[in-house]
């Protein structure tokens, strides 16, 4: 089977095309069944780790320590790429921005925070334009 998504990094950074998903986001950690469909979850020893709107999370009385924004990588993404969540780590890291990765089937999601988005799309921008059009061969003599 073909790998669905790109898989060359350089593609991958070229065409990051960072969107923000409206809404202001919480991560919380609960060991009870709260009824909330949450956006994104993760089954840890600790607890379940709950990715929610904050306003749900507050209607709940949910504990949270960070709002965070989402930003959505819209590349299609490989799941079998190497270098993209350490290019974009790198980046934001480089720029004071602390960052929690969500990887999907299509596209990898940030969590950053809500103060900070700003910031990170132009930390993303200036990654995606770095990254030449082409790769050209090296320079070698002149045939002629």
């Amino acid at each position: 089977m073909q790998h669905p998504g790109l898989l060359d990094l350089s593609e991958l950074l070229r065409g990051l095309q960072p969107e923000v998903r409206p809404g202001h986001f919480v991560m919380v950690s609960t060991n009870s069944e709260t009824g909330l469909q949450a956006l994104a979850s993760v089954d840890e020893e600790e607890g379940m780790s709950l990715v929610l709107e904050q306003h749900k999370a507050d209607a709940f009385r949910l504990e949270y320590t960070t709002v965070f924004a989402w930003i959505t990588l819209t590349v299609h993404s490989s799941l079998d790429a190497v270098g993209l969540t350490a290019a974009v780590a790198n980046t934001l890291a480089s720029a004071g921005i602390p960052c929690n990765v969500l990887a999907g089937f299509h596209h990898d999601h940030l969590l950053v925070p809500h103060n900070r988005v700003d910031d990170a799309m132009a930390a993303l921008s200036r990654l995606s334009a770095s990254v030449p059009e082409v790769d050209e061969p090296p320079a070698g003599p002149d045939p002629g």
